[in-house]
């Protein structure tokens, strides 16, 4: 179906940034006329057929920053679509990404006449096989599903002009990382290759090293918004599920466990306590992740209870509160969750709770995100005014340092 197309002003900002009219038209229709700075930092580059690292804040609109040049690139010169030979792939880490990335690049492939595919794990394959047998041009691919069909010989990546790692650094990660290369080892080397995520940091460079050809890198938004406020609570173990209880009962919220089985367990003690919860982790079928994820998102279920998976997987607006229930294990964890309340210019608030013994982590983790928080709790004075621990040594720092 064709997207509602919106009149655009002759100083339309996008296409001052050079985006072609008609996808400025599809973006008015959806009521955004004016671009977001990571946005106006990259596009240039991107639309000029460079090779791009994008670093911006979760919610910043980073989606729509590769999207429109994705699209604009495969636009510009239309070919008939070859069964199973995309022309543009877009790899992400979680099955719920892939779904709301496919759903920001649809109006805009539709408004050209080209087609979108999802693919990843926890559903059948032959509804992808089938879409992918009957061709087209923009797949937006989870790693292990992806190889499957590659192996199957469903799909073959030598056609790919644009390929995108969105949450560049997860994909960076050890767990993903021997998937990732063996993908894009299959890609155009002549093709465009675009990298996007709130940090770009550790394995990242192996990437960049070995695919890229003279990137340039920008970055925008990426700094704690001033709308988000941080704050720390530090309680006894037996007070914890307390302070959790009483912050799920300040409406729609985020919360955020280290396990699957801590997820499901916490789930259960807040419906018990008579609050409309739902829980994400890798231990739910597709099709109760959407559910959940659906009754989260329509406001029929008021709190979230999600592992990291979550973290870069979700997209909802209105969220005015997360939580993390247990400390995230290391900072890009605690970027990353942070980042489900105060988007798009959005207010918001984040609230670790934490134990006496876990106040140094903590400490050391906002240190690590560049995070300022107010702490409150038992101990908050001798805790909050403890001189600060000492950083150790990091190996991997980002040598993409940020330029616009």
């Amino acid at each position: 179906m064709r997207p509602v197309l919106g009149e655009i002003a002759p100083d339309n900002a996008f296409v001052a940034l050079g985006v072609p009219a008609i996808f400025a038209q599809v973006l008015a229709g959806q009521g955004i006329v004016e671009p977001f700075p990571i946005q106006e930092a990259t596009l240039a580059d991107s639309l000029a057929g460079r090779d791009v690292l994008g670093q911006g804040r979760t919610g910043s609109g980073k989606t729509l920053a590769f999207a429109m040049p994705l699209v604009a690139r495969l636009s510009a010169e239309p070919v008939k679509p070859m069964p199973g030979r995309p022309r543009a792939l877009v790899v992400v880490p979680t099955r719920e990404l892939a779904t709301q990335v496919a759903a920001v690049i649809e109006p805009l492939a539709a408004a050209v006449g080209m087609r979108v595919t999802t693919i990843f794990g926890g559903v059948s394959h032959g509804p992808q096989r089938t879409a992918l047998r009957q061709g087209v041009e923009i797949v937006v691919a989870c790693p292990g599903r992806l190889l499957d069909h590659m192996k199957e010989q469903d799909i073959f990546l030598d056609r790919v002009e644009v390929t995108v790692l969105d949450e560049a650094d997860h994909m960076a990660d050890q767990g993903f990382l021997p998937m990732v290369k063996r993908i894009m080892d299959a890609t155009d080397p002549k093709g465009q290759r675009m990298l996007f995520s709130a940090t770009l940091a550790g394995g990242v460079d192996t990437i960049v090293k070995r695919y890229l050809t003279n990137p340039v890198s920008h970055a925008a938004a990426i700094e704690a918004p001033v709308l988000l406020d941080h704050h720390v609570h530090v309680v006894s173990d037996a007070d914890r599920q307390a302070a959790i209880y009483e912050l799920a009962q300040r409406g729609r919220v985020v919360m955020f466990t280290r396990t699957k089985s801590r997820a499901k367990q916490l789930t259960r003690k807040l419906e018990t306590a008579g609050l409309a919860a739902v829980e994400m982790h890798g231990n739910l079928s597709q099709n109760a992740r959407e559910r959940n994820l659906a009754a989260f998102s329509d406001g029929s279920a008021k709190v979230l209870v999600a592992t990291d998976i979550a973290a870069r997987g979700i997209h909802v607006d209105d969220v005015p509160l997360v939580v993390h229930a247990d400390p995230p294990i290391e900072h890009k964890a605690y970027t990353h969750r942070s980042g489900r309340t105060a988007r798009a210019g959005s207010a918001g608030q984040v609230f670790t709770i934490a134990t006496p013994d876990q106040v140094a982590e903590v400490r050391m983790l906002l240190k690590k995100a560049g995070v300022t928080a107010k702490w409150s709790g038992i101990a908050v004075a001798e805790h909050a005014a403890a001189r600060p621990a000492v950083p150790r040594r990091s190996h991997n720092r980002n040598p993409h340092a940020s330029r616009r």
